[in-house]
């Protein structure tokens, strides 16, 4: 499955190459699905060529709790590409493709785990004399969002369709989405070691010698869910087919944002699949003023162009001249050619060159990183990276925990760690 996070500077236009993006795939013939809170105004303007707009019982999405059928009929040629019912046809009409919107619902979502929280805690919270929420009485808290969006990543990797398509918040919120499973799970590792829960069967005689009583078998259950779901959403992000789609306006923030993408992404190991450069205005105009802003942003676009990695495409999406409404203006806001499968993010390999000068070293690309924002710190069997605004903490290969941290240097994006074996650890050769 091709999964497509598209994220940029706010204001720059996410959510139309978002919404452009799925209806091309539709159009095109396949299932897709579009994970947007925005989207939905962008596609529900006029879907039929004589300019009616069509009514609440001819939208083009059903809703997200209602999946589109696998079994439909298929369309015939002259079809609109945008049903009512969400199909769109294949070339020559002989199959179909779908397109289903699905809107996280952060408060909704927030509820329920909050309740089911609480439900798990029950026998800490009465040792306390806490009084138990309502479900009427709860408000979603700052975060919520993250997870919702969270799980609306996790879930469309499992819905059967061919492209998924997921409207990420602003840049930097969106770098700190996309690591965000993986902290999580290493902060349960830490605060609740699954080594710990096997004494779970002594909760009982502990109980009665401490005499109250100890926490349910519920919470332990919790955190094992917990660490599964995180484990998943972490697996598509991290997978093959998931790659990162950028969208700027060329202007004076976007080499900075392109360079914040790159090595932000860089540090989590994934890949940026294309750069989206939107609105771009006409050149040749007869007007000073707009030739004018067409030339400054066409300066910016070749900026960009040379800052990106030479596999990384970026595509000119132009300015409407008007803010789009509707498939009809979203069919040339979509970045050229059906979606591929990504090229791979680099990877973090380990040489091996203890012949010729007795240590291994691990390559780690940080693509646009500065040596005067780089700091390393090795902690037990983890390597603690911070890379100006991003830090990481990775988990060593297995060889490389027997070795000590003798020596690193940046070259040309690409960090190199010097590992020395320890002669206690190391296996030693006859």
């Amino acid at each position: 499955m091709r999964i497509i996070l598209v994220t940029g500077l706010g204001g720059a236009g996410r959510s139309t190459v978002a919404a452009a993006t799925a209806l091309a795939g539709a159009r095109s013939g396949h299932r897709v699905l579009l994970v947007s809170e925005d989207a939905g105004p962008l596609l529900a303007g006029p879907l039929r060529a004589d300019g009616d707009r069509p009514g609440r019982d001819t939208d083009p999405f059903r809703p997200d709790t209602d999946p589109l059928p696998a079994d439909a009929d298929p369309l015939p040629a002259d079809a609109d590409p945008l049903r009512a019912d969400g199909t769109a046809p294949r070339p020559g009409g002989r199959d179909t493709g779908r397109l289903r919107l699905v809107r996280p619902r952060p408060a909704d979502g927030f509820r329920r785990e909050f309740l089911a929280l609480q439900d798990r805690s029950a026998t800490v919270l009465d040792l306390l004399g806490a009084t138990p929420f309502e479900d009427a009485e709860l408000t979603e808290l700052p975060g919520s969002r993250s997870f919702a969006l969270l799980r609306a990543l996790r879930d469309a990797a499992s819905g059967g369709h061919d492209l998924a398509v997921v409207d990420l918040p602003p840049l930097t919120e969106a770098l700190a989405l996309l690591a965000l499973p993986e902290q999580l799970r290493r902060y349960l590792r830490r605060l609740l070691p699954p080594e710990r829960q096997a004494a779970r069967a002594l909760r009982p005689m502990l109980a009665q010698l401490a005499g109250v009583p100890m926490p349910a078998q519920r919470l332990y259950e919790a955190t094992a869910r917990w660490e599964a779901e995180l484990a998943a959403v972490q697996a598509v992000v991290e997978a093959p087919g998931t790659s990162v789609r950028l969208v700027l306006e060329p202007g004076p923030a976007a080499l900075r944002a392109l360079r914040e993408a790159r090595l932000g992404l860089g540090l989590q190991g994934l890949s940026l699949d294309a750069v989206a450069a939107n609105r771009l205005l006409p050149t040749g105009s007869g007007d000073p003023w707009l030739a004018g802003l067409a030339t400054a942003q066409h300066r910016h676009l070749a900026e960009l162009r040379a800052a990106a990695d030479p596999g990384t495409p970026v595509y000119e999406l132009p300015h409407l001249g008007r803010d789009p409404l509707g498939p009809g203006d979203l069919a040339p806001l979509a970045p050229a050619g059906a979606p591929t499968a990504p090229v791979p993010a680099p990877a973090w390999a380990v040489e091996d060159r203890r012949e010729a000068d007795g240590v291994l070293v691990w390559h780690i690309p940080l693509p646009g990183a500065v040596k005067d924002q780089l700091a390393l710190v090795r902690r037990g069997d983890e390597l603690l990276l911070t890379v100006g605004a991003f830090r990481r903490a990775v988990a060593l290969p297995a060889a490389l925990r027997r070795c000590t941290v003798t020596g690193a240097g940046l070259v040309d994006g690409d960090l190199r760690v010097r590992f020395t074996p320890d002669p206690g650890l190391w296996p030693r050769t006859p």
